[in-house]
């Protein structure tokens, strides 16, 4: 399975998918230093420096993966949601519209289920895709840490439809969300466990049959990594220290990619 790679990074989610078995055929990365590193690892590949300028003329793959900028919808954020700039997923849905992939993974952070999943999954709809998402932490494939992030999986099995070639048809206030997504601004969490649709306080592990189990092929025994080291925030002598510590901060798990990459290509 050939895929094209946007907001790449460091390649965290190319490196988990290659893992899985796909084949990396384009990348798109905006940062100077994370393309460096993308270039180190995979200099065969070619890279788009801006998703604006992808257009028809692109490889068509198989899958398109990437998880647009978080600060948007992050809770950590101002929130400001689709009204900030760096909310980029119309780009990466334009893109889809275009190359019309059978499949799309999108990744991004928690707060996306409150603050855009029924964008991403109406604009999915619209195109033509089916999408099923998922909330999976690090710690699911044996992580010491959580790091929870959600995962869309769209699907089509129309490789094109008329009036869909790159941009989307109609307006979103006609149309209805797809079951299990609430219309208005915020979507409650629906792996809650407090019945209100708030999020629950405390650790929490979010572990699914599937992923429970692609985790333990992936992570080989299923005996948790050992601990990491701490990252300390002041380091001298380090090159390109806050470069690091952004890339990472951003970065996919590879061993969470991969196995959400083996269930794609279980159910393909």
């Amino acid at each position: 399975m050939n895929v094209g790679s946007l907001f790449s990074g460091i390649g965290g989610l190319d490196l988990g998918l290659e893992r899985a078995g796909m084949s990396v055929r384009w990348q798109c990365e905006i940062d100077p230093y994370c393309r460096a590193v993308l270039r180190h690892h995979w200099p065969d590949v070619p890279r788009y420096e801006d998703i604006r300028d992808i257009d028809g003329g692109a490889e068509p793959v198989d899958l398109i993966c990437g998880g647009f900028p978080c600060q948007p919808v992050s809770l950590a954020g101002k929130g400001l949601a689709q009204e900030d700039p760096r909310w980029l997923w119309p780009e990466m849905a334009r893109v889809v519209g275009l190359l019309r992939p059978r499949y799309l993974l999108v990744e991004n952070v928690p707060g996306l289920i409150r603050r855009g999943l029924v964008d991403v999954i109406s604009d999915l709809a619209e195109m033509g895709y089916d999408a099923e998402w998922e909330l999976v932490s690090a710690a699911a494939c044996g992580a010491p840490h959580l790091r929870e992030r959600i995962f869309v999986v769209g699907h089509t099995d129309s490789p094109r439809l008329e009036g869909h070639g790159g941009s989307l048809q109609g307006s979103r206030e006609e149309s209805s969300p797809p079951p299990g997504v609430q219309s208005g601004e915020e979507v409650a969490n629906p792996y809650c466990s407090t019945g209100d649709g708030s999020w629950p306080t405390g650790e929490k592990v979010f572990r699914s049959e599937a992923v429970e189990r692609l985790g333990r092929r992936s992570c080989g025994d299923g005996s948790f990594w050992a601990v990491e080291p701490d990252v300390g925030r002041v380091a001298h002598g380090v090159p390109n220290r806050l470069a690091q510590l952004r890339a990472l901060g951003n970065a996919v798990v590879p061993q969470v990619a991969e196995a959400v990459g083996r269930m794609i290509l279980e159910a393909a």
